[in-house]
């Protein structure tokens, strides 16, 4: 019997050990590296197959109402009563569109009926008011792929960064690759104000991260087939790709767009002309964002052609001090109650005062930090009492003005001040 016979050797491809670099063993034989390179892209490809049209519009459920929509979406979000009416808006006639145009489809062919178009919407609000809490809170009530997106990753097509496509990528992930399903879809691309482009002119370099990725956005947001990587990361011309048309998917963008208050500002200035427009004058500086127009998302660094593809704008308002309050108490996942549901498991029956309430409102007011920074003030008040109490045998534990001044001022937090 020959040596190359007696040593192992791979029960696939009858490759040596010497011919291979790694040989693992299984109950009655071997595996080398090169058929399990072999197998994991065959099962790849077997599996990111894309599904055939499954989609059935028939099953959806019943349509709610954009009031329905709304009032789920006032159980989560307090507030923001403009923002939660143009976004219920817009979803009910994406539910609408996705219904018509499976029913009617050759009749809109034939063009006997008329084709309703999608309308994007861009949200406008400052860190902290609730822009992705409304998209989150959303996806929990569709029954249409939904998924969300950071739209600092992208970067123009042939540099570092991932391609706009990508998104379409975890769109297809959550609907499992049915690609039918994905394209009467919702997308929310958030912090898109952080791909304007540097300055209101024409850049004459590149702006790989910004205006560049503006342009790869336009015929995406419109609608076209676009070749979609089914694994992610970049593009390469042996990857199998996913053809998906965005004509049905429904984009939704938020961003914050520091600094566009001074647009606006400028732009209701240069309309005071005399004594006649006294009343306009007295705006409310603290809340020019409800005066926010394509125009000024313009001045900021959004190209015309973006923005002509969004014609929905909203704003979102700062949250003032009631506001707050409420959100510490009201919501079905309201922070008071997240944090006596972590004593509750030891427990413990939380119970904070009042003015400890009001303490910790006034608090995050001074550091501007929006709804997250209750956060930040309720960690920092109460890091000491969830680090002993676990320990201690005790069925209660009374949050009281005094304790959170005292648990604050030992904090770095309580040197803070707003910017």
């Amino acid at each position: 019997m020959s040596k190359k016979q007696k040593e192992p050797h791979c029960s696939f491809c009858q490759r040596p050990k010497s011919e291979a670099q790694m040989l693992i063993a299984g109950i009655e034989g071997y595996i080398c590296e090169f058929c399990v390179e072999q197998a994991h892209a065959i099962i790849s490809e077997e599996l990111l197959q894309p599904k055939g049209e499954t989609f059935d519009a028939e099953a959806l459920p019943e349509l709610l109402r954009p009031m329905d929509i709304k009032a789920h979406l006032d159980q989560y979000v307090i507030g923001q009563e403009q923002s939660k009416k143009i976004l219920a808006v817009a979803v009910y006639n994406h539910y609408k569109r996705i219904r018509e145009e499976a029913k009617h489809q050759k009749k809109i062919q034939e063009e006997e009926i008329v084709e309703v178009e999608k309308s994007n919407v861009v949200m406008v609000g400052r860190t902290g008011t609730g822009k992705t809490l409304l998209a989150k809170t959303i996806a929990k009530m569709l029954n249409v792929p939904f998924t969300i997106v950071d739209a600092t990753v992208f970067t123009q097509a042939g540099y570092v960064g991932e391609d706009v496509e990508s998104m379409l990528t975890r769109l297809l992930q959550a609907c499992d690759y049915d690609v039918a399903a994905a394209e009467r879809g919702i997308v929310y691309i958030d912090e898109i104000d952080k791909i304007a482009r540097k300055g209101d002119n024409p850049s004459i370099t590149r702006d790989v991260s910004g205006e560049g990725v503006q342009q790869s956005l336009l015929k995406m947001l419109e609608g076209t087939d676009v070749l979609v990587p089914p694994q992610g990361g970049r593009k390469h011309p042996e990857q199998k790709m996913v053809k998906l048309n965005t004509k049905n998917i429904l984009f939704i963008c938020g961003g914050a767009f520091a600094g566009v208050e001074k647009n606006i500002a400028r732009r209701i200035n240069s309309q005071v002309i005399g004594f006649a427009k006294e009343e306009e004058e007295r705006v409310d500086r603290e809340d020019l964002l409800q005066f926010v127009s394509h125009h000024d998302l313009k001045s900021f660094g959004l190209i015309p052609e973006l923005l002509g593809r969004m014609p929905v704008l909203t704003y979102l308002n700062p949250l003032d001090r009631t506001t707050l309050r409420s959100i510490l108490t009201e919501p079905k996942n309201a922070l008071i109650r997240q944090y006596q549901r972590l004593f509750e498991l030891e427990g413990i029956r939380l119970e904070i005062e009042e003015a400890a309430l009001d303490f910790i409102v006034d608090k995050t007011l001074d550091y501007n930090l929006g709804a997250r920074g209750l956060r930040s003030i309720c960690e920092a008040i109460m890091t000491d009492a969830m680090f002993e109490l676990p320990s201690q045998e005790v069925d209660e534990f009374i949050l009281t003005l005094d304790y959170a001044k005292e648990k604050l001022s030992k904090r770095k937090l309580a040197s803070m001040s707003a910017a």
